[in-house]
């Protein structure tokens, strides 16, 4: 790929969240993770796994995580989380929920609107693929586990791109863990890092034409040692 085509993938890559009808095929998937898997890892660990979950075993996940969500069991993610964000980082979430519910035309007041929406999250927004991102148990409790998690996860979304696929990072997908254990045959030496719901993209789908905002260059960096 050249550095002019790397530039496309990184700038026009978005977060998909409709999909068409259309299966994906097993060994584009193959490809896009074999391209994810060139992501650095501490120390070359590469202690990440991927259960690639698709049909009846996804359906199923679908179902379960709507009907546990919907009868109030609290989410038994497997990583720690930071729902009460405040300041910028409050902002930008509300932002970006303002873009999405006005792209889709579901006003505030909208509750039955509002609650589908979030139902679709936790139907991995009828994706054909889900990739369920896992890690090797004896690094659990070692952010760095985590952090390469990340990196991979960041360069599947854009092999994905680059093949193009659509993927949006969905950790609603995986609220429900024991569902997504089950119906997935994740091993008990595994945890359940993050979900990435794949598949073709729905161009006539508004929220998939929505480009986040990001921060500035200057915002996010300060550069020491440098002549001005």
């Amino acid at each position: 790929m050249t550095a002019a085509a790397y530039d496309d993938v990184i700038r026009g890559r978005r977060s998909t969240r409709g999909f068409l009808n259309k299966p994906v095929p097993k060994e584009v998937i193959r490809e896009v993770l074999d391209l994810a898997m060139r992501a650095p890892s501490s120390l070359n660990t590469q202690p990440w796994n991927f259960t690639v979950v698709t049909g009846e075993p996804l359906d199923r996940i679908r179902a379960g995580n709507v009907e546990r969500n919907l009868a109030g069991v609290p989410s038994s993610r497997e990583f720690r989380t930071k729902e009460d964000y405040q300041g910028a980082h409050r902002e930008r979430q509300v932002a970006v929920g303002k873009q999405v519910y006005g792209a889709l035309g579901i006003a505030r007041d909208d509750r039955r609107g509002r609650m589908d929406w979030v139902l679709r999250g936790f139907r991995q927004f009828d994706a054909p693929v889900a990739i369920v991102v896992t890690y090797d148990r004896v690094l659990h409790g070692s952010d760095i586990a985590v952090f390469d998690c990340g990196a991979v996860t960041n360069g599947l979304v854009n092999a994905a791109w680059s093949r193009g696929l659509g993927c949006v990072i969905n950790s609603q997908g995986i609220m429900q863990s024991p569902v997504v254990r089950e119906h997935a045959c994740i091993r008990d030496d595994q945890v359940i890092m993050i979900c990435v719901a794949m598949g073709f993209p729905d161009e006539n789908f508004p929220v998939n034409a929505v480009v986040t905002n990001r921060k500035s260059v200057d915002d996010a960096a300060t550069f020491v040692g440098f002549e001005e």
